[in-house]
């Protein structure tokens, strides 16, 4: 009798060795239920998405072009220098020229700009049906956006060269630490004085669909008195949630977008995602490998640009503590800049990567995670080439996220089966 009952334990304490061996649902294709889902884009859908996306492949060239023949008119037409010699005159304070330079610099910059700005941000948007805004209210946003950036550039221009100043032979790699403290600044006080300029934001109803949101956040201790809603559909058609802010300026948030295309469970994917990004710390990750990138990138223009000041006297920059010469180091950033996109892409990817592991833990909705993938796919391409996904994409593509999905789904959900998906909305 004891062999007996000690056989029917051994064979019981087996069983789970032996199922996890097999996989949940040893009968569940992976493979076909991902297709199910990627033939949901097909057809003039797919092949918009496909060249909006593609397109932006060349736009990361054509922007660094364009900024270096700003950049470099500025230096070579003596302009640049003509308007440090107007904020020398202006204030008496040597340490404050540079911050009115930068002023009037944002000013000159926007103009110059402008034309490309209304390619890329409005009409190449607008030619593939992702612009729900007049060009009225664009330009609006983009003027309220100059604003900001008239308070900004102003004290990072002083703050930049008091550093330069000081430190003439380290000023690289003490000026890393004080653009990560800027970009701390702004993260801690986006979410409160900056988005509410662009957006309004109003409380998430109250309902089953905030109660799980809620609940989730209350899981990974993540605060959750509020959850706003933006009207961001005024501008743009695109689904967009995030878990913002730092210490008591943290909040949840997301786009109507979101609430009106998509369902309860698409909802839930989302922000399982986001909350991904909060719980793993990815704004701190982030912030480290920001930092290392901007720490090399001064390396370098500290290493060209007295060089190249010296080489142009017609420039009328005089070294490179001289404001005049942000042109120059802007110009240098900007093709450094394009060059690092594989770099930029493979950090910001690896954490979308693990948020949407967090997620699909934390919503327990691999099909909603995988519908939503299909939906961020009508301006992402879906199914890209191992290299060019390496290389361009900062999120895992559509193709990845709903394998990732499917295969979750087979190993976490008891008698899992394909669906005939469908995008209802």
């Amino acid at each position: 009798m004891r062999k007996v009952l000690g056989a029917a334990l051994l064979a019981a304490a087996l069983v789970p060795t032996m199922a996890a061996a097999q996989g949940l649902n040893p009968g569940f294709d992976i493979n076909a239920a991902t297709r199910a889902y990627l033939d949901l884009l097909q057809g003039p859908a797919r092949a918009k998405s496909d060249a909006y996306f593609e397109g932006g492949y060349w736009l990361i060239l054509w922007n660094a072009v364009v900024a270096v023949l700003v950049y470099g008119a500025l230096l070579a037409s003596g302009v640049s220098a003509r308007l440090r010699d107007l904020a020398a005159r202006r204030v008496k304070r040597t340490w404050l020229v540079p911050g009115l330079y930068g002023v009037l610099f944002s000013l000159v910059t926007f103009l110059l700009f402008l034309p490309w700005s209304i390619y890329t941000g409005f009409v190449r948007e607008a030619q593939y049906d992702l612009m729900s805004q007049t060009f009225g209210a664009w330009l609006v946003d983009q003027l309220k956006l100059l604003g900001v950036s008239l308070v900004v550039n102003a004290l990072l221009f002083t703050a930049i060269y008091a550093v330069i100043r000081r430190f003439p032979c380290r000023w690289w790699a003490v000026g890393t630490a004080v653009v990560i403290g800027f970009l701390t600044l702004g993260l801690l006080l986006g979410p409160v004085f900056i988005e509410p300029m662009f957006n309004r934001y109003t409380e998430m109803p109250a309902g089953p669909l905030r109660d799980r949101i809620v609940a989730m956040a209350a899981a990974h201790d993540i605060p959750a008195e509020h959850i706003y809603v933006s009207d961001a559909s005024r501008q743009t058609k695109r689904i967009s949630a995030n878990v913002a802010g730092l210490g008591p300026t943290i909040r949840i948030a997301l786009n109507d977008n979101l609430l009106n295309r998509t369902s309860p469970d698409e909802v839930a994917a989302v922000m399982g995602h986001e909350m991904g990004h909060y719980v793993l710390n990815h704004i701190w990750w982030l912030l480290f490998w920001f930092g290392l990138g901007v720490l090399i990138v001064f390396a370098v223009i500290a290493a060209l640009a007295p060089r190249l000041i010296a080489r142009h006297p017609r420039w009328g920059v005089r070294d490179v503590a001289d404001p005049a010469g942000a042109p120059l180091l802007l110009a240098i950033a900007s093709v450094l800049g394009a060059l690092a996109t594989p770099y930029i892409s493979s950090v910001t990817r690896w954490e979308e990567s693990q948020a949407d592991r967090f997620g699909l833990d934390a919503a327990r909705a691999p099909d909603g995670f995988a519908s939503v993938a299909i939906r961020l796919s009508e301006y992402r391409k879906l199914e890209p080439g191992p290299v060019e996904e390496l290389l361009f994409f900062d999120h895992p593509s559509g193709r990845t996220r709903v394998r990732m999905a499917m295969q979750w789904k087979k190993d976490n959900v008891p008698g899992a089966t394909m669906v005939r998906p469908t995008l209802a909305r």
